[in-house]
């Protein structure tokens, strides 16, 4: 009798055992990812990872504005499972409540000024005077388009809130005035190369890209920075005018802290593999670890602004995630 009772034990331990490999076995086929171009580097990371967990996926990530990605979804009707923007109001406002399932806020970020060893004043530049160096003829800076992209509209807001904080009276506007509209691009990883090879003097960027391309930066006052939670009504103060999804239509973005948010798609091709990468992307030994190692904090743990919409999620992933405002 103890012998059997014995094989029994060993045969449900073996199949209890077995259950993620089978798991992991189910999962196959393509899995389209849309994504920021600030999480290019940890998410191309993340997806050898994840690919070596999952032989039978096969992911195929689309990055570059947060918004544009958006309207890539939205309104021309490319096919995605997850999509992951670097300001999750971008999700709220493009994909929820219709073609999205949540909104889950896994990561964030801080701006900062990026500059070579050539820049003009290179050696001077500080969190103190950066705003008086930018504002200095024959200094050439840029950052991303606002339209497109949330680091567009991000530094413009850091540039207000500079002018709140510094008490500096027009500096938003003599600031703008120094930077012609030449000077922006699609997405602020574009900009790192003009500033390496010497055609931009500073760029706005995120803290994540300079550490990953080796740039020299200005870290910036947590007022200005964007960064930091307690600060969120001060960065509220900031506006900036962007164009809508009809042509010919326009609204305000509304300063926030930095925080990136990623959705499940209501109509995804591969549903079961994209509920496996939130899974793998929200876990402290999984994607949150790579996105640390690139100089990208990860929310930790991540979380959701409601019940119900941690309600929506798998349980798997409702495991993941904190409910908080």
């Amino acid at each position: 009798m103890l012998n059997i009772l014995r094989a029994i034990f060993v045969t449900v331990l073996f199949c209890c055992l077995s259950l993620p490999v089978t798991t992991q076995a189910e999962v196959t086929g393509k899995l389209r990812i849309f994504h920021a171009g600030s999480l290019t580097v940890p998410f191309a990371a993340m997806e050898k990872e994840f690919e070596a967990r999952y032989p039978g996926v096969d992911i195929q990530r689309e990055h570059g504005g947060s918004t544009r990605m958006a309207r890539l979804i939205s309104e021309v009707g490319k096919p995605a499972d997850l999509m992951a923007s670097a300001d999750f109001q971008v999700i709220d406002k493009s994909l929820l409540p219709d073609l999205g399932i949540g909104n889950i806020r896994f990561a964030t970020n801080e701006l900062v000024l990026t500059y070579s060893e050539q820049s003009k004043f290179a050696d001077e530049i500080n969190q103190d005077n950066w705003f008086e160096i930018l504002s200095r003829p024959g200094v050439s800076f840029g950052h991303s388009d606002p339209n497109i992209d949330p680091g567009g509209y991000r530094s413009m807001m850091a540039m207000q809130l500079a002018e709140k904080y510094y008490q500096r009276p027009g500096l938003y506007q003599l600031l703008l005035a120094n930077r012609p509209l030449g000077n922006m691009r699609g997405k602020s990883v574009s900009l790192t190369a003009l500033v390496q090879n010497g055609d931009l003097d500073y760029a706005w960027a995120y803290r994540s890209i300079a550490l990953q391309h080796g740039l020299k930066f200005v870290s910036l006052d947590e007022h200005v920075n964007l960064a930091n939670l307690d600060y969120d009504a001060f960065y509220r103060l900031a506006r900036v005018t962007v164009t809508g999804e009809r042509p010919g239509t326009f609204f305000d973005r509304e300063g926030r802290f930095v925080a990136y948010g990623i959705t499940l798609l209501k109509d995804a091709p591969n549903r079961k593999a994209a509920v496996a990468f939130l899974d793998y992307l929200l876990d402290p030994e999984g994607g949150q670890k790579i996105l640390a190692s690139f100089g990208q904090p990860p929310f930790n743990p991540p979380f959701v602004p409601t019940e119900q919409m941690r309600d929506q999620f798998p349980m798997e992933v409702q495991a993941r995630v904190i409910v908080r405002q």
